[in-house]
């Protein structure tokens, strides 16, 4: 096999593991963009039930729907995992 062809395979497994939870030195980037829109409307959420229910203001989810603003790092790495796993965001905000 290629030299080449070694290094896809091993990139591949290092994926595979870190998807499973191991410990990778797979760096994760956080998106540039989000759409805040469509993660809420997918939702079924108002501009206000999406910002109260994960804690942003309402003027910066109007802010970064309209485009006027972007969310920051943080925001938009939230904004992520509010896509992908909403339910896990609620149960870690959750008051015990």
């Amino acid at each position: 096999m290629s030299k080449a062809g070694k290094k896809v395979i091993r990139g591949l497994k290092e994926a595979i593991a870190h998807e499973r939870g191991a410990k990778t030195k797979v760096v994760v980037h956080v998106p540039d963009r989000v759409d805040v829109k469509a993660i809420r409307t997918r939702m079924g959420l108002s501009q206000a039930e999406f910002a109260q229910r994960f804690g942003f203001t309402l003027d910066s989810v109007q802010n970064w729907e309209s485009e006027r603003r972007a969310p920051a790092g943080a925001a938009r790495v939230l904004l992520t995992v509010i896509a992908k796993e909403p339910d896990a965001v609620d149960r870690a905000l959750r008051v015990a």
